[in-house]
Parts: C-alpha cells; sequence; structure tokens
C-alpha cells in the first residue's frame, strides 16, 4: 500500500514500514502520531485520489528522532563593490517511521 500525505507544505510518497525524514514537528521521540492530509493511496491497481484530501485516510507514524543536517554556507557577493557576507544555518528535521496507511 503506498500513499502520498502533506506535512509541513511538502509531500512525501510513503509505504508501510519505511522511514521518512520530514521537516521539525512539535512531537517527542516515540510519540504516535496521525497524518490526515493524505492525497493519494494506491492499493495494488486501485487508486484513490481526494479533491483535496482523501476521506477516512489516515497515516499513523512513530516519531523515532530529531537531529540537525550539515550546515549550510550561504555566501553573498555584489560585484564591482566591497561587500562580501558569508552566513549558514543548520536545518532541522525529525525521522518517523510509518507503521500503518488506513483507508
Amino acid at each position: 500500500m503506498l500513499a502520498v500525505v502533506e506535512i509541513a507544505g511538502k509531500q512525501f510518497k510513503v509505504t508501510e514500514q519505511m522511514n521518512v525524514v520530514v521537516p521539525k514537528l512539535d512531537a517527542n521521540v516515540g510519540d504516535k502520531i496521525k497524518l490526515d492530509k493524505v492525497l493519494l493511496v494506491e492499493n495494488g491497481n486501485s487508486k484513490t485520489v481526494g479533491d483535496s484530501v482523501v476521506k477516512d485516510a489516515v497515516v499513523e507514524a512513530t516519531v523515532v528522532n530529531h537531529d540537525r543536517s550539515d550546515k549550510i554556507i550561504v555566501f553573498r557577493k555584489k560585484a564591482k563593490k566591497t561587500f562580501k557576507r558569508t552566513r549558514g544555518h543548520k536545518e532541522e528535521f525529525t525521522t518517523i517511521h510509518i507503521d500503518s496507511i488506513k483507508h
């Protein structure tokens, strides 16, 4: 069974027993979460696509861990001027484990 889920404004294609890296969620490690913004559900040969979301479709997941990615360097420079700026940041993410897809 396969589903397309929207999490934090991004779409992810998930299957059961899969680990997915998503933008940081407000949940503790080990918490069970329900993702109800399911855009598509595919079960074998049958596909169900919702107008905005598929009704009565829920993806259940468990939060595995929270972490930060490698540092992203942001370098800005203006040509023919004496302007250079180097900044950077680390983006936070959450790893979730997909337990089941219910439709």
